[in-house]
């Protein structure tokens, strides 16, 4: 497998990874364009960047063995997230690596806006003694809005507390309780916060939400005087408007580590402005945050190639090998489930019903096992390349809503997976699964709400036919005539006499010719061919 190295990372996760006979390990020289990495990502398995490298659609559409992409930071904004979702391709960041030292730094600006440090440090080299002119405030009693309660906003806070701030945190998933863990107080909106706070600092990921949030109608809102720092993202504040609250001094400062255009253009308005405190987005730049990144990345995309291990993934759910492990037995059941619905199916489903049941409902992360559902529902489809990471989305976009239920009701077997598949509010068709003996051998065991027995492998042979003599003996001449060998046989009858669901396991697909046979047979209907 072949992991391209697109942007320096520390020297100790690089040789994790080339210790790996597993791994072909290349490091770029310099960054590359868009148009320099297409022909060098054609056989990548990985590639691991940070902020310098675009991952743009062309280049994921290129890199036709992509697997996962590795971000040493925790932005993935240089990535498309879509692209990367639509074509099966993991992305996974390194949320823990860079936390205390973008923490330490957003203290910092708090620090330098307080005391005007960069002001007065820039007087002085000019030969200048300008006491007066930066008198400034103390933190102590000073109210510090929180806007993004994630970890390095949790670390913000906590140093903040140590310096006597009350801090009032803002999240759209941060609940009260988790709040006063902190020691913080809870807003429950973004105006609480822009009432109460003296100083905000910004801890937030670019949205639809988030963009350009901070705007003339925020600052508006805000105490006259406030001062800001942002070490999150550019995109988060309004230039023009930032400039307009600054030069009326609604806003009495900011210190900012980010900027929409990067590197900032050198005659951008920001730099004329004396009440800014500007850094070259340093939030990651320590020694220690780049060796903790790089070994970082290293482990999570060595991990999930080699064990199916997803940890910080930002487009699929967190998998650790112990939870995979737990959940492994039930993949290639789910996925057979989900072939035999598609295959069965007279029209396209618009729902799937999963019902977890007995010890499946105790599985500690079941969404592995709906994807593989999906993932069998899918196969036979015109959709190509769908595979865990995209295939929620592919079901999202051709219709299909998914709902997923663990269920107390008692069940026969200890372990219980159940499927139904629905069109305009009907059933079309549903089927179980469970384990026999040992989660090495998963079986169906329920189908059209009739007991069976069938593997979760080769092509099956189903059909109803009439209750009555003759029927097996003529099944089995009818395959022997082709030379189609049966690997086992299901029987279900509704009552003695009635109608019967009978399924045979073959050795290889029978022929059309067997099929217009049974066709031709008044006791036989419903006949069908399934390949799991």
């Amino acid at each position: 497998m072949k992991i391209i190295i697109c942007d320096p990372v520390s020297p100790k996760g690089i040789a994790l990874l080339q210790q790996r006979p597993e791994f072909q390990v290349v490091v770029l020289p310099k960054r590359l364009s868009e148009a320099e990495l297409l022909p060098i990502v054609a056989d990548a398995t990985a590639l691991v960047v940070r902020s310098e490298t675009k991952v743009t659609r062309k280049v994921i559409e290129a890199a036709k063995q992509l697997r996962v992409v590795g971000r040493a930071g925790v932005g993935v904004d240089n990535v498309d997230i879509d692209a990367a979702t639509q074509h099966g391709v993991v992305v996974m960041n390194t949320p823990g690596g860079n936390t205390v030292t973008t923490a330490e730094l957003s203290f910092t600006m708090l620090l330098c806006l307080a005391r005007k440090v960069p002001q007065a440090h820039a007087t002085m080299v000019a030969g200048k003694w300008d006491r007066k002119l930066f008198q400034g405030v103390e933190l102590q009693g000073k109210t510090l809005g929180v806007l993004g309660f994630g970890r390095i906003g949790t670390e913000v806070a906590k140093r903040a507390l140590a310096f006597g701030m009350r801090v009032v945190a803002y999240d759209p998933y941060l609940t009260e309780d988790r709040a006063k863990a902190v020691g913080a107080e809870f807003a429950p909106e973004l105006d609480h916060v822009y009432r109460e706070a003296d100083f905000i600092t910004v801890h937030m990921p670019v949205t639809k939400e988030t963009r350009e949030m901070l705007n003339a109608a925020a600052f508006a809102k805000m105490k006259p005087g406030v001062k800001i720092v942002n070490c999150a993202r550019g995109e988060i504040i309004s230039e023009t408007d930032l400039l307009a609250a600054l030069e009326s001094n609604k806003v009495a400062g900011a210190a900012l580590d980010v900027f929409a255009v990067e590197p900032l253009p050198a005659d951008h308005p920001y730099r004329k402005a004396a009440n800014l405190i500007l850094t070259p987005h340093l939030g990651a730049s320590t020694e220690e945050a780049q060796e903790k990144c790089g070994i970082e990345v290293a482990e999570v995309i060595a991990g999930y190639l080699l064990t199916g291990e997803v940890r910080n993934a930002v487009n699929l759910p967190y998998l650790d090998a112990k939870t995979y492990e737990q959940v492994k037995p039930y993949l290639p059941l789910a996925e057979a489930l989900g072939k035999l619905l598609s295959q069965l199916s007279t029209v396209s489903a618009d729902r799937l019903h999963i019902t977890y049941g007995g010890n499946a409902r105790q599985l500690p992360n079941i969404d592995p096992v709906t994807r593989a559902v999906l993932r069998g529902y899918l196969a036979s489809s015109n959709i190509k390349d769908v595979n865990n990471v995209n295939v929620r989305t592919v079901a999202q976009s051709i219709g299909i809503t998914v709902e997923e239920k663990k269920s107390d009701e008692p069940v026969t077997f200890n372990e219980w997976l159940h499927v139904q598949a629905f069109s305009n509010g009907k059933k079309l068709v549903s089927a179980g699964g469970t384990f026999f003996g040992s989660p090495n051998n998963p079986r169906i065991v329920r189908l059209f709400s009739q007991s069976v027995e069938l593997p979760v492998t080769g092509p099956l042979l189903l059909l109803n036919n009439s209750d009555k003599p003759g029927i097996i003996g003529l099944l089995g001449t009818l395959l022997g005539k082709y030379n189609v060998n049966i690997a086992s046989m299901s029987l279900s009858r509704d009552t003695a006499g009635g109608q019967a669901l009978t399924v045979l396991s073959l050795d290889s697909v029978p022929p059309q010719a067997v099929l217009d046979e049974l066709h031709k047979d008044a006791d036989i209907s419903n006949v069908k061919v399934v390949n799991l």
